[in-house]
């Protein structure tokens, strides 16, 4: 009996690995992704509020995986970002 796979081995490049030493984790081995840099302001418009938005890189994340947080979120839990960033 033959059996044909389609299956291919992945060669990629190794940007997705994550370098262990410099994370620590807790005893849930879980640890917290914290912002190095903001890259881009927003201002979105929710129904009647609007809502300022930033982009912000993670430690442990390429440029391209930045994501769209709230601004005021991030302000109360890392205010030392904000400290040399111009505010809109």
């Amino acid at each position: 009996m033959i059996v044909a796979s389609n299956s291919r081995r992945y060669h990629g490049n190794m940007d997705y690995i994550i370098k262990w030493d410099s994370i620590v984790l807790d005893k849930d081995l879980q640890y917290d992704e914290e912002p190095i840099a903001i890259f881009d302001r927003d201002v979105r418009k929710l129904r009647n509020k609007d809502t300022k938005s930033v982009k912000v890189q993670l430690k442990h994340c390429l440029v391209e995986e930045a994501t769209w947080e709230v601004e005021r979120d991030m302000r109360d839990k890392y205010p030392t970002l904000f400290t040399n960033s111009v505010t809109t």
